[in-house]
């Protein structure tokens, strides 16, 4: 089997790393970064979506698993002090591997430029350079309603625990094929109204934003962010893609939920 490892490159992580390393080396698992079938994460969430950016062109050969140097995780749930555990049982291939859902991204430009294509591990957002965003919402080819306000937020399901949740997003299990539109601080009045809450659309739902005021706009995937100039369209759906993680015991979602922000032992 072919392993590469991503680290978060502080003392701790870079320690695990070379020590996992040679532990799988010594158990006849070959170190492969171009072409890895398992990619072992140690850090935190971000380090691990470092590694799928990295590594989302093999998303159909290549299963994540990630080491937490900080706090819990909900992509790296094992403790430093299981290194070996983990290892022992990568080399044995102790493991089933589970498919969550990605977010698809597709921007569109004015002028008939080539469209640019994104896949999302936890979110993608829209913001205006100026203050105030306007967007036409579109879902399934009917206009829903114009929005205006510092931004909109569209998450996967394992994503919904994220930035998501911060805007008052609900907690959607990763199980389901779904995405989720979250607004941010929008402008309700008299003049102007949205519907205030979010939406969970399907997996054969689709959701494009028109811009209505300016062109150019402000746009995350994950952790990258990139400022867009002659946009005429964002559309986003429930990926085709999806990203595999190698689990090697039970760790159900829920309980996760509760130790990352109810009560944690970690």
């Amino acid at each position: 089997m072919k392993f590469t490892i991503q680290s978060r490159n502080d003392e701790i992580s870079n320690k695990l790393m070379n020590e996992a390393k040679g532990y799988l080396i010594d158990f006849g698992l070959i170190f492969d970064e171009e072409e890895p079938e398992i990619v072992l994460s140690i850090g935190g969430d971000g380090t691990l979506l470092h590694g799928f950016h990295k590594y989302q062109h093999r998303l159909k050969e290549t299963a994540f698993v990630g080491i937490h140097t900080g706090h819990l995780g909900f992509y790296a749930d094992w403790k430093p002090v299981e290194i070996e555990k983990l290892v022992i049982s990568i080399s044995r291939k102790e493991f089933k591997v589970i498919e969550y859902p990605l977010l698809e991204v597709v921007i569109n430009y004015q002028n008939e430029k080539k469209t640019a294509t994104f896949l999302a591990l936890n979110e993608s957002t829209v913001k205006s350079p100026e203050v105030t965003l306007v967007m036409d919402v579109e879902l399934n080819g009917e206009h829903f309603e114009r929005f205006r306000g510092d931004g909109l937020c569209m998450s996967t399901p394992s994503g919904s625990t994220a930035y998501n949740k911060a805007l008052g997003g609900a907690i959607i299990h990763p199980s389901l094929p779904a995405i989720q539109l979250t607004e941010m601080a929008s402008i309700n009045n008299r003049v102007f109204r949205t519907v205030g809450a979010p939406l969970v659309l399907p997996a054969h739902h689709k959701c494009v934003l028109t811009p209505v005021k300016g062109p150019d706009f402000m746009v995350t995937v994950d952790h990258l962010q990139i400022l867009h100039k002659d946009v005429k369209s964002i559309e986003y759906k429930v990926a085709e893609e999806e990203v595999r993680f190698a689990r090697f015991r039970t760790f159900p979602f829920w309980k996760r939920v509760h130790d990352s922000f109810i009560d944690s032992d970690v």
